[in-house]
C-alpha cells in the first residue's frame, strides 16, 4: 500500500460537542474526507500557543514531523494581529491562542517550503501572517458572503488555475472579512463578481494555494474542488 503523506490540520476549538462531556478540538469531518480522498493522511494538531504566544522553535519542530499542512476556517482573527486599533463589532469567535498558534504554523510552512492550502480563515492567516491586513466586516446581507455560492474568476496561468484546470469555478463561501492590503509576496488568483479576492497564492510559485470559499463544502462531488485537496496532496507527496 502506498504510503499516505502526512497533513498536518491544526484543531479548531468548540466550547460544546455531541456525546462529549468537555469542550472539544475538533475539525470538519468533509475536510479531513477530502484530504483522505486525495491520498492523504489528516492528522489534527493541538494548538499550543499558552498566553497567546506560540514558540517558533516548538511549532517549527512540530510541523516538520508531516509533509504538508491545511489551514482551516474558523472564527475571526483579532484585529491587533494585522495592526488594527480597534474590532469591528462584527468580529467573532477571536481566541489568542488559535490565532498565535495558527499564524505561527503559517510562518514556519512559508520559511520551510512546506507545502500548504489555506481555507477560507486560512487565507486570513497567511494573509496576515506575510504583513497584510483584512477588511473586518463587507457590510450585512447582499455585500456578505456568508450561506452563497457564486463563481469566481481564476488567473490565467497561476496555480490555482493548473490545480483546477479552470479559468471559473462554483465557490461555496462562508466568510464575512476579506483581504485589504495584500501581504507581501502574495498574488491575488481569483475575485468574485464584485471584486472580492478570492484566492492569493506565492508570487514566487511556492506550493502554496489559499482559497477564502470553502472547497470541502462540495469536494465529494465536484471535481474542480477536490482538485484543491488533490493539489495539496500531490505536492505533499513529492516532499517524501
Amino acid at each position: 500500500m502506498t504510503h499516505r503523506p502526512l497533513i498536518a490540520v491544526p484543531a479548531r476549538f468548540a466550547a460544546t460537542t455531541s456525546a462529549l462531556r468537555h469542550a472539544a478540538e475538533v475539525n470538519a469531518r468533509a475536510l479531513v474526507e477530502a484530504v483522505w480522498r486525495a491520498g492523504g493522511e489528516p492528522v489534527t494538531l493541538h494548538p499550543h500557543a499558552p498566553g497567546g504566544t506560540a514558540d517558533p522553535a516548538e511549532v517549527a519542530a512540530r510541523l516538520a514531523r508531516f509533509d504538508g499542512l491545511l489551514l482551516p476556517g474558523g472564527g475571526d482573527i483579532a484585529p491587533h494581529r494585522y495592526g488594527a486599533a480597534d474590532a469591528h463589532e462584527a468580529v467573532y469567535d477571536v481566541d489568542d491562542e488559535q490565532d498565535a498558534f495558527d499564524l505561527e504554523l503559517a510562518r514556519q510552512a512559508l520559511a520551510h517550503g512546506t507545502p500548504l492550502l489555506a481555507v477560507c480563515r486560512g487565507l486570513q492567516v497567511v494573509n496576515t501572517a506575510l504583513g497584510g491586513t483584512l477588511h473586518q466586516d463587507m457590510g450585512g446581507p447582499g455585500r456578505e458572503h456568508r450561506h452563497v455560492r457564486h463563481p469566481v474568476s481564476i488567473a490565467p496561468g497561476s496555480a490555482l488555475a493548473e490545480a483546477t484546470g479552470v479559468d471559473k469555478a462554483e465557490a461555496s463561501c462562508y466568510h464575512h472579512q476579506h483581504v485589504d492590503r495584500l501581504g507581501e509576496g502574495l498574488t491575488v488568483t481569483a475575485r468574485a463578481a464584485d471584486g472580492t479576492v478570492e484566492a492569493v497564492e506565492l508570487t514566487d510559485g511556492g506550493p502554496v494555494l489559499a482559497v477564502q470559499w470553502h472547497p470541502e463544502d462540495t469536494a465529494h462531488e465536484d471535481p474542480v474542488q477536490q482538485s484543491l485537496f488533490d493539489a495539496l496532496v500531490r505536492a505533499a507527496r513529492a516532499t517524501l
